[in-house]
């Protein structure tokens, strides 16, 4: 509680996390979300362009091939922006990279607003892969910027209010995509351009907020901005200790450059974050979360819930992840990164096992849906206690000032490109697995909850110059504890 007094007391802080929230993580949850309500209208409009255009009607097959590049085209600018992330980070800033990202939402927004109007269900392609780039870009450098602005007992906290907009913007954009809002058929142009809002929010109100201190101290080498910076997000507070870190910190990565993302695959001193980085950022998109919101609709249909009502239960499953979020931002610095990631996936495996078993015997006790039903908000809650929040710490923790851009791309196009196999091979997978579609997942989740417990270090409280010597220790456990880390290979230049 006095940490949450704290982030109240930093008024500064506070707003930067919402002005980077809003137009960052937010936007991620939201574009995902929204998609669902305009399906079927998305479709009659495809085939109406289509038979305008030619005088024929466009095969069913084809309609779906359609339909299904537009929604693949959302991971798959993801994919690209999660790449752009990191030179731009290093290139404008955190904060400048965060709003030059608004572009690609402005565009996106003009091409779905007019696509109706001009008759083109291209203009929604290429919409869904420019957010899918802005996606990208938010997904990397907000939880960048929060970690390196933020004190170090309030960091993990401060990192985890990006799940919390994620969460928030699946539930606004499920609330939004209502069809008496903007689920209906001649409303779904707004309902997809209304990503413009949260963009122009963030325009707004970011500008007047300051830079991420990290970056202007040791990227910019400007001690009197970091200083500024420092005095604005923290208040009428002592900075002497904390600036005294971050000149220890500079000092460490003086010299050094920014790594390029394949570089952290060959050095001994970066083995067991990337390990880290790789293992548990795969396990978040391969844990069954996405599996579950898929099978909800039929678990939702299967115990008794009328069709016209299914919409406003499924409103819930994001409603329990945005609650989970919250409350795993309230105790990680209670709990530590390690617990909740072990706790969440070893209640994921808990619940997928009962899922399973409620899956195969549906059909031999009425009551069996609902204790599905049950197992799909209770899995989801334990999403978001943990993997869901505690994952996107990890590059910010774990990797020093010149390797953390470099971080963030490899997490995000391991992110994106495994949310691009899971989506394409779900379908497959429902299909020859049936009532045993979890079992694969449960796999993922209990090799995920023992890499947390046994080898994942626990960096709760800690500076970024003390979690670089521990790693240092773990990397080379053959040298002295007392050993110095003495920072990474010293190269004189400061491209990506």
């Amino acid at each position: 509680m006095r940490a949450l007094r704290r982030l109240v007391q930093g008024r500064v802080l506070l707003l930067t996390i919402c002005a980077a929230g809003i137009g960052g993580t937010f936007q991620f949850g939201y574009n995902l979300s929204i998609i669902n309500a305009p399906t079927l209208h998305i479709q009659q409009f495809t085939n109406e362009t289509w038979q305008m255009r030619t005088g024929q009607p466009l095969p069913d097959h084809l309609v779906l091939l359609v339909w299904s590049l537009i929604v693949s085209l959302y991971p798959l600018g993801g994919l690209l922006g999660a790449l752009l992330a990191g030179p731009l980070a290093v290139t404008l800033g955190r904060k400048k990279s965060l709003l030059v990202n608004n572009i690609f939402v402005l565009a996106a927004a003009g091409l779905f607003g007019f696509s109706r109007r001009a008759g083109s269900f291209e203009m929604i392609m290429l919409g869904r892969l420019l957010v899918g780039i802005s996606a990208g870009v938010s997904m990397n450098v907000q939880p960048m910027y929060l970690g390196e602005s933020a004190p170090k007992e309030l960091r993990g906290a401060v990192a985890m209010t990006s799940a919390i907009f994620t969460a928030l913007g699946l539930v606004m954009g499920q609330v939004v995509g209502l069809r008496e809002l903007l689920g209906g058929p001649q409303a779904w142009p707004l309902l997809l351009a209304s990503c413009l809002v949260p963009g122009a929010l963030q325009l707004a109100s970011l500008p007047l907020l300051p830079e991420s201190p990290r970056y202007l101290l040791i990227d910019c080498g400007d001690p009197a901005a970091c200083q500024a910076a420092l005095q604005r997000l923290r208040g009428p507070a002592d900075l002497a200790g904390e600036l005294a870190e971050l000149e220890q910190e500079r000092a460490v990565c003086r010299g050094g450059r920014a790594r390029r993302p394949w570089e952290l695959f060959r050095e001994r001193a970066l083995r067991r974050q990337v390990a880290s980085l790789v293992v548990l950022g795969g396990a978040m998109e391969l844990c069954g979360n996405d599996a579950m919101y898929a099978y909800a609709l039929a678990v939702f249909s299967q115990a008794g819930i009328s069709q016209d009502k299914i919409q406003y239960v499924a409103i819930g499953t994001g409603g329990c992840e945005l609650l989970a979020t919250l409350l795993s931002c309230l105790v990680i610095e209670r709990a530590g990164r390690r617990v909740l990631l072990t706790g969440g996936y070893g209640l994921m495996t808990c619940w997928g096992s009962v899922f399973t078993v409620a899956l195969c015997l549906q059909g031999s006790f009425s009551w069996m849906p609902y204790l599905a039903m049950a197992c799909v908000f209770a899995s989801i809650l334990s999403f978001g206690i943990g993997p869901a929040g505690v994952t996107g710490i990890l590059a910010t923790e774990l990797f020093d000032q010149m390797a953390r851009p470099a971080a963030y791309m490899v997490c995000g196009a391991l992110m994106w490109t495994m949310l691009f196999l899971v989506g394409l091979a779900f379908p497959f997978i429902m299909e020859g697995l049936s009532h045993f579609i979890y079992v694969p997942f449960l796999c993922v989740c209990i090799c995920a909850a023992v890499y947390s417990g046994l080898f994942l270090p626990e960096t709760r409280g800690k500076s970024f110059v003390e979690i670089s010597e521990e790693l240092q220790r773990l990397n080379f456990p053959g040298r002295g504890r007392g050993l110095a880390w003495a920072g990474p290979e010293v190269v004189r230049s400061t491209e990506l």
